[in-house]
């Protein structure tokens, strides 16, 4: 695969389709069977509760997973991210409701480099809170 954007067609300050994730009690148990990361705070309100937090709180991994989809999604080629870090700022916090946690995402293009690489920096908030900082990623564009 390669990036469906062109290089050419970007300039900096285009912002990237935003998206909305849902975030279950659900998924972080599938997550959890996925990346083998069983940490009961996960998972168990109870314990979550023990050592101090509001709920069980989804991976960090997970939620950076799911805004870099934002990314890929825009390129069209998951291949094209080159560079992704973040750092994790605050939990996603899931109740055990039928609705769970929802993680907003945004991005825009904050730099254009000579190889054809953008760098993307990303928002990602949930329940009013922004989740992830310096949330960038370096991408090969067509």
């Amino acid at each position: 695969m390669t990036a469906k954007i062109a290089y050419d067609d970007v300039e900096v300050g285009t912002e990237l389709p935003a998206q909305t994730f849902p975030v279950t009690r659900a998924a972080l148990v599938q997550y959890a069977g996925a990346s083998g990361d069983f940490n009961p705070i996960h998972w168990n309100e109870k314990f979550a509760k023990e050592v101090g937090l509001p709920d069980v709180i989804a991976h960090g991994m997970f939620t950076m997973a799911e805004a870099i989809r934002v990314v890929t999604d825009w390129t069209g080629d998951p291949g094209a991210v080159a560079e992704y870090g973040v750092r994790f700022t605050k939990p996603v916090v899931v109740p055990n409701d039928d609705q769970g946690a929802t993680v907003e995402v945004s991005a825009k293009v904050a730099a254009k480099f000579d190889d054809n690489t953008v760098r993307v920096d990303l928002v990602a908030m949930s329940a009013g809170q922004k989740v992830l900082g310096m949330s960038r990623a370096v991408v090969r564009l067509a």
